[in-house]
Formats: C-alpha cells, structure tokens, sequence
C-alpha cells in the first residue's frame, strides 16, 4: 500500500472542506493539501439544491465553488469519488478506499452528513428520493415529468423549499408532517402558520399531525400511506426529515462523539492534530445554552476559518452569529440567533402580510430574529443579538422604528 505525505488531510469535500483548503491558500500557507471526498462532483454549494436547481433556474455548473482550474492552479490535492476507510491518530495516517495511505501532519474532518432513511415498508422503492446531493436532485428533476404527483414527507426547510419548487413547475404537491406544525424545530408558531398559509395558498395539501405507514407500489411508488390508512396518490415521493452526522470514521478513531464529533471553541477534537467543521462538529456556541451541531453555510465557513486559524498558529475560538436564510415562493425567510430556550415574542408588522419580523427574547436579552422579507430587520437584527443587547419593547414592536435606531442597553 503506497504512502504519501501530506502536511494538511481534509476529509470531505463540502463547503466546509473547500472553505478550509481555500482560507489556507488565502493566508499564505505554502504547506501541501489534500481534500478527499465520495462525490464525483468537485465542491458545491448545496442551499441552492432544494431551490432554484430544482426548480431549473440554475445551471449546475453555477454551483461549483470554484472551477477546476482554481484547485489545480493552487496545489490542492483533490481526491473525488475516494472515501477515507480508517483513521489512525497514533501513526496520524488515513487509509483510503482507492488502497493508499496519507500520512498528515494536520487533519480536518469535515464529513458532513447523511439523509435520515425513511422508516417504513416501501421505502426503498423506484420513485422514492432523498436530498442531499447534487446527484439526488438531479434524479428527482428526471422523475418529475409534467403532470406527476410528488408527496413530500417532512416539513422543515428541505420539505417546504421542495414544495414550493415543485409548485412553480406547475406539479401536485401534498406536504406530509408528524408534527402539529412545519419548521417546529426552528422557529415560532409564527412562522410556522404564516409558511402553512403560503404554501396552501399556492396550492400544496398540507398535511399536519400525519404519520406515514408505508409507501404504497409494486414495482415504483403509486402513493403514500398514512397512519389513518388514507392513501395519497404520488408517482414521486422526497423524504426531507434531517440528516445523520457523519461520525463514525472519528468514532472507530477513538474519537469522543455525541451527535457529531465534540469538539472545543477552535474546533479541535481531543486530538489535538484533529480537527472537525461543518455540519459534524459538536460544539460549543455562545449563542445556544450548550453545545450544538449547525447545518448551514454560515458554520460551515467560520469553522472553517477557524481551523485555518489553528493550523497556521493564529488561533481565534468560534463565536460567530448563527445564521440562515430559506427562499419559498417570493418569500425569503432571514434567521439571525438560534430561537432556543426563548421566553418572550415580540412580533414586528403584521403576519398577515409581509414584511414583518418574530424578534426571540431571553429575559429581556433579544436572542433571535426570524425576518420575513425584510432584510433591513435582519442586518441590524445580526448586530443587535451579536452585542448581547436589550431592546426597548414599545420600540421593537414598532415596524416603523428602525431596529438599528433601537435605544438598547448592555444585557
């Protein structure tokens, strides 16, 4: 088994990975680089995946990160289609799927996650999708013929913004939900009604308190159906209900895991050779009351630059504002601060229509905006959570006063 040497290893080639081998170029680090990941697709931004790339609005090539050129110009080893098999801290050594070894100096994990599979009979029929990759979408966009029926089962960002796509392409949709409302993990009743009334509106069944029993069909999928035993009609299902940290290669490493690989505020795991970003680190968050996993673009840039900190000697701990955005329809949702543990709702505007704001309070101290169609309420929004600071009720509530002219006093 050939052996070669490599001064920093990035397992995974997702945002967080390319960010990683990117901010070190950018900071002059001369050392050399190798990124590997499963995909055959050089790194892309996936956000656009579930949106305009569904929908047809979007060349694939417009999601690439960086062209081929950019990569190879900069002396990055990418290894594509090559997953790591085994992880050795002692010899700091990855083996490789293609039979080879890399021995590190530095290794960042950056292995992101997988979709969580579908629990019931039938989920493993033709017709049934998941989404995650570039190559999932591209399989649900050959499966939506004119005319065809898709049943989305889950309601969170993935599920509402493939409805949404879906209905602009001129396709039946019925939106399946466990929960009693959509988005009840991320954000406020709020919200969640104003997305439920849009998406009827655009003509989407939505479905709530709904369990799914089986995918109904023979040979492809023909329905989904329900706890009640209800059958509704699909000749194409995607399933959007979380994903699965990818943690295992860390763990068979000896790595400590907990939902992700744990990991401290400069992203080092308890190897202190190992690092891990992006959607499967663990970690500590001054925003959230413990730590946490965060599946978006924003974590998965700033961890980045943060392990490029610690890498050339300049070490700097993670503590950057969560952040979010979701499109639907001619709606675009702007999330600053992470609605956890909230006490108090001040709601800007009317959710009637838009634009209007949720601001999250936790005794007194503003923790969360949630912004719809309203991005000045968001910038200013970032800067008032980011300072920790305690807002004027009368004021807040008041769409008409700025939220940057906000008189605020030091929580």
């Amino acid at each position: 088994m050939a052996t070669v040497e490599r001064d920093v290893l990035i397992v995974g080639a997702g945002h967080a990975a390319a960010m990683a081998a990117v901010g070190l170029r950018q900071k002059g680090f001369a050392g050399s680089i190798a990124m590997v990941g499963e995909e055959a697709a050089l790194p892309y931004e996936r956000p656009p995946l579930s949106k305009a790339y569904l929908a047809g609005t979007l060349e694939a090539q417009r999601l690439y990160l960086r062209k081929a050129e950019f990569w190879q110009e900069r002396a990055i080893d990418v290894r594509l289609s090559t997953r790591v098999t085994g992880l050795d801290p002692q010899a700091r050594t990855a083996t490789l799927s293609t039979g080879e070894a890399i021995r590190y100096t530095w290794c960042i994990l950056a292995t992101g996650g997988r979709v969580r599979p579908l629990p019931c009979p039938g989920a493993v029929l033709p017709g049934v999708h998941y989404l995650r990759t570039l190559e999932d979408v591209d399989g649900i966009r050959a499966s939506l013929k004119p005319g065809a029926r898709l049943a989305v089962i889950g309601g969170g960002y993935i599920g509402l913004e493939v409805a949404a796509s879906a209905r602009k392409l001129g396709h039946e949709v019925t939106l399946i939900e466990a929960l009693d409302r959509v988005l009840a993990r991320v954000t406020s009743p709020v919200v969640s009604r104003f997305f439920e009334a849009k998406h009827r509106a655009e003509g989407v069944d939505v479905r709530l308190n709904t369990a799914v029993a089986a995918i109904v069909g023979e040979t492809a999928v023909t329905g989904v159906q329900l706890g009640s035993g209800e059958v509704i009609p699909a000749d194409v299902v995607v399933v959007g209900i979380g994903i699965l940290p990818n943690s295992e290669l860390a763990q068979e490493a000896g790595l400590p895991c907990d939902n992700g690989i744990v990991v401290d505020e400069f992203c080092r795991t308890a190897d202190p050779a190992i690092l891990a970003i992006g959607d499967v680190a663990r970690h500590p968050n001054r925003f959230a009351p413990g730590a946490l996993r965060l599946e978006s673009v924003q974590n998965a840039v700033d961890q980045a630059k943060t392990a490029v900190g610690v890498i050339l000697g300049t070490p700097e701990p993670y503590a950057d504002l969560p952040w979010f955005w979701s499109d639907q329809y001619d709606i675009k949702l702007q999330t600053a601060g992470l609605a956890i543990d909230y006490d108090e709702i001040v709601v800007r505007g009317s959710p009637e229509a838009t634009p209007f704001s949720v601001c999250y309070l936790r005794g007194g101290k503003l923790i969360a905006l949630d912004c719809i169609n309203s991005i000045k309420d968001f910038m200013a929004g970032k800067k008032l959570v980011a300072a920790g600071l305690e807002p004027d009720r009368t004021l807040l509530c008041d769409p008409d006063h700025a939220l940057k002219d906000l008189m605020t006093t030091p929580a």
